[in-house]
C-alpha cells in the first residue's frame, strides 16, 4: 500500500531519526510512504490572526500538490506539521467566504484547492489502517517490562476538531505503546506544553516546564519518555543539559519518537533509529532490557 507523505522541514535535518525511522518500520508493515514532490514548509505554526490568510497558502499549496498527483490522503509524522495543514485544511472547508479569497490566491496554479485531500498523523494510519491488533502480530521484539511516559504536547489534540484524539484525556499513544508489549505510565502532564518557541528567547521558561514534565515522568517511574513533534524532541531532550544544572535533584531520562521504538519492536536494524541525534543516549537503557544488541 502507497501513502502520499509530507516531511516538513526538520525531519529532513535535525529529526532524521523521527523519518528514517518511520519509513523503515512502515515499509516492514507493507506501506510505502511517498514524499510529495515540490513540497514546501508548511510554515510550522497556524497563523492566529484572523485575517492572516497569507499565512496558510504554505500549508495549502502542500495539499494542492498531493491533489495534483493524484492523492487524497496524506501522512505527516511532525505533530506541528500536521497541525498546520489540518487546521488550514479545516478553514478551507468550513469558510467560504475565506476559500474563496485562497483560491483565488492560487488561482495560477492548474489545479484548484478546495479541501479534498484528508491530512492524518502516522498514528492514525498505525491505529486505523494497519490496526493496532494487527500491530501487535507483527512485533518481533516485544516491549516487555519498559515503562513509558506518552508525551502529546500540544499540537496532537488542539483544537478539538483538528486533533486526532480527545482533547482532556488522549490515548491513542497509549494504545499504541500497549501494542508493541511497553507498560504504560499515566501522567496527567501528558498535554502540557513543552514551552514551544520560547526555547529561541526565553529558555528559562523552556527549562522551567521541561523539569516539571520530566520530573513527573520520572517520578511516576517512567524508564523514557515517548513523542512525536521535533521541537517538543528538543525542548524535552537536548534541554535537558540545561535543565540538569538548575535543578540538582534532576538525573535525566531518555526520550524517543514513537517511530524509533517502532522499529525496534519490529526487530529492525538499531541503526535506523539514529540514536546518536538524540541527547539522552537510550541505548544504554535498550540494553540492560535486551531490546538490541
Amino acid at each position: 500500500m502507497k501513502l502520499f507523505y509530507y516531511p516538513g522541514c526538520t525531519v529532513k535535518t535535525k529529526a532524521k531519526n523521527l523519518e528514517a525511522s518511520a519509513l523503515a518500520a512502515m515499509k516492514e508493515l507493507d506501506i510505502e510512504l511517498v514524499e510529495v514532490a515540490s513540497w514546501n514548509c508548511c510554515g510550522t505554526v497556524f497563523g492566529m490572526s484572523t485575517d492572516d490568510l497569507l499565512h496558510q497558502l504554505a500549508p495549502l499549496r502542500n495539499l494542492l500538490r498531493v491533489k495534483e498527483q493524484g492523492g487524497d490522503k496524506v501522512v505527516t509524522m511532525c505533530s506541528m506539521c500536521y497541525n498546520t495543514l489540518k487546521r488550514a485544511n479545516h478553514l478551507i472547508r468550513t469558510d467560504e467566504e475565506k476559500k474563496k479569497l485562497l483560491v483565488d490566491f492560487m488561482s495560477e496554479e492548474p489545479v484548484h484547492y478546495e479541501g479534498e485531500v484528508e491530512v492524518l498523523h502516522l498514528l492514525e494510519v498505525l491505529r486505523d489502517v494497519v490496526g493496532f491488533e494487527k500491530l501487535k502480530e507483527k512485533v518481533k521484539v516485544p516491549l516487555q517490562g519498559l515503562k513509558l511516559d506518552p508525551y502529546y504536547g500540544c499540537m496532537l489534540t488542539r483544537p478539538q476538531e483538528i486533533g486526532l484524539d480527545n482533547l482532556e484525556n488522549p490515548t491513542i499513544l497509549e494504545d499504541f505503546l500497549v501494542a508493541l508489549g511497553a507498560e504504560v505510565i499515566k501522567d496527567p502532564m501528558k498535554t502540557e506544553c513543552c514551552g514551544s518557541y520560547h526555547t529561541v528567547n526565553a529558555v528559562e521558561v523552556v527549562v522551567e516546564r521541561g523539569y516539571g514534565i520530566l520530573n513527573s515522568a520520572v517520578k511516576k517511574g517512567a524508564d523514557a519518555m515517548v513523542l512525536s513533534c521535533p521541537l517538543c524532541d528538543y525542548n524535552m531532550d537536548h534541554r535537558q543539559r540545561e535543565i540538569v544544572k538548575k535543578y540538582v535533584d534532576f538525573t535525566g531520562i531518555p526520550i524517543f519518537y514513537f517511530t524509533q521504538l517502532l522499529a525496534i519492536a519490529l526487530g529492525l536494524e538499531t541503526s535506523v533509529n539514529h540514536f546518536d541525534l538524540n541527547y539522552v543516549d537510550p541505548l544504554p537503557l535498550l540494553k540492560k532490557r535486551n531490546f538490541v544488541a
